[in-house]
């Protein structure tokens, strides 16, 4: 297993925001309700040996890792709907692990 030690961080999403309070709570709210539903989606597809149909769901979920400022955890992602796509799902366990990470911090925020 790869260890990325990254943490999640809202540096992007208040860039972005600026002294917008509204749009950046919307922002999070939007990852908060999203980022769930993705996930279970993916479990679902790689749980079921869907891999082709998980590699969408990598595709989705890697640009909000991308905006929590994860940009290790994101490379591997991109690799790993890549090799999905092939069949291949040796990072499962990196990429599952990075999700958790993820849903923690979205519950913190």
């Amino acid at each position: 297993m790869i260890m990325l030690k990254e943490k999640p961080n809202m540096d992007y999403i208040e860039q972005l925001a600026g002294d917008d309070h509204l749009f950046k709570q919307k922002f999070i709210t939007i990852l908060q309700e999203e980022f769930p539903e993705e996930k279970k989606e993916y479990l679902h597809n790689i749980n079921n040996d869907l891999s082709r149909e998980a590699a969408l769901n990598v595709h989705k979920l890697k640009h909000k890792l991308n905006i929590l400022g994860l940009h290790k955890s994101y490379r591997l992602a991109v690799q790993y709907e890549e090799e999905l796509r092939l069949g291949d799902t040796k990072l499962k366990q990196d990429f599952s692990s990075i999700l958790e990470t993820v849903e923690t911090y979205l519950k913190t925020i």
